[in-house]
């Protein structure tokens, strides 16, 4: 039987039209995959999001709670005589970390007296020169860090040889002017001429990697901007301060620190015997041994099994009477090592 033309042309026609809506229902489909995946990523990452708000909040009211800690046994502290003579009693500004658990999650303190650092504000150019040269750093490096740093501090716009004044610093390409007074924070370093984050910072000694000729000490370490005294606590300095100022090999003073821990009774002459320093001795005027008044209580939380700790810290001056303390300075996000 003969077919006709209609009859050929129908069933070619219907199998077209079923192959375009094959394909229109498979673009709707990658379509909705599409929209599906693009969506359930972004409910991913809201959660991931909301779970690290989480820790870091926890975490901030943990290291709130680390610092509260700290604070009451700074204003409760023993008798110095009392901490030696109690063998399971540390000295609180021995400067290490101490781990408390609380709640979901932990904080960690420590206390750091800063009458056990230099003063920055209150050095001289003699001691700032020893320091330096203590620390490792070249010569040439030191003579433009001696003067640019006393120049930042005194109160004229007359540059040493070596410093810089507010010529240097608006001929630069993010210019200021240079401050002709004193150093409201350490950071403040970073402004002046010579300063390197390295050199501020530290390699090897807090956390970072170890320079070529080995572990440097940062000058945050060593200086302060509210020790109350031009001396230095040696009482409470740590190691890496004592090396800086005294020039004695980082390794021995650690070792002191060791052994001025173990003494029943800490006096300023069992302190200078363990350094090798006699009653007539010059080195005499760089220290006092006094109980720690300015205080700094750093103290970081954070969470069971979160990564993201959180860091705070405040300096506090201990009052007379019932004054009970001042908050110098507080930072509600304090750097550490890893974060820098």
């Amino acid at each position: 039987m003969k077919l006709s033309p209609v009859q050929v042309l129908k069933p070619r026609t219907i199998a077209n039209e079923r192959g375009v809506a094959l394909i229109v229902v498979l673009w709707v489909f990658i379509f909705l995959f599409v929209v599906a995946f693009e969506f359930s990523a972004a409910v991913r990452e809201e959660a991931t999001a909301a779970h690290r708000y989480s820790d870091e909040t926890e975490g901030y009211y943990l290291a709130l709670a680390g610092f509260q800690k700290g604070l009451y046994e700074f204003l409760n502290q023993p008798a110095a005589r009392d901490v030696q003579k109690d063998p399971k009693r540390s000295d609180l500004f021995d400067g290490r970390w101490r781990e408390e658990p609380l709640g979901a999650g932990s904080y960690r303190l420590r206390l750091i007296d800063e009458s056990g650092k230099i003063n920055i504000n209150r050095v001289d150019e003699e001691t700032l020169r020893r320091v330096l040269v203590n620390l490792g750093v070249e010569e040439p490096r030191i003579n433009v860090l001696v003067d640019s740093i006393m120049d930042w501090r005194d109160a004229d716009d007359l540059h040493r040889p070596n410093g810089a004044e507010n010529d240097y610093y608006r001929s630069l390409a993010s210019s200021y002017t240079a401050k002709n007074g004193l150093l409201d924070s350490m950071e403040e370093l970073l402004w002046i001429r010579g300063v390197t984050t390295e050199l501020f910072f530290g390699n090897g000694a807090d956390g970072g990697k170890e320079a070529e000729s080995g572990p440097r000490v940062g000058l945050r370490q060593i200086f302060t901007v509210d020790s109350p005294s031009d001396r230095v606590n040696l009482r409470t300095a740590p190691a890496e301060v004592i090396h800086a100022l005294m020039g004695i090999p980082l390794d021995k003073s650690r070792s002191f620190v060791e052994e001025r821990n173990k003494l029943s009774e800490k006096t300023l002459a069992d302190m200078l015997r363990l350094l090798g320093i006699g009653s007539g001795d010059a080195a005499l005027r760089r220290f006092v041994f006094t109980n720690p008044t300015v205080v700094a209580v750093e103290a970081e939380g954070s969470t069971a099994g979160s990564d993201l700790p959180r860091r705070v810290k405040g300096v506090v001056r201990m009052g007379g009477g019932q004054q009970g303390f001042a908050l110098l300075r507080w930072i509600d996000r304090d750097i550490g090592p890893a974060q820098r």
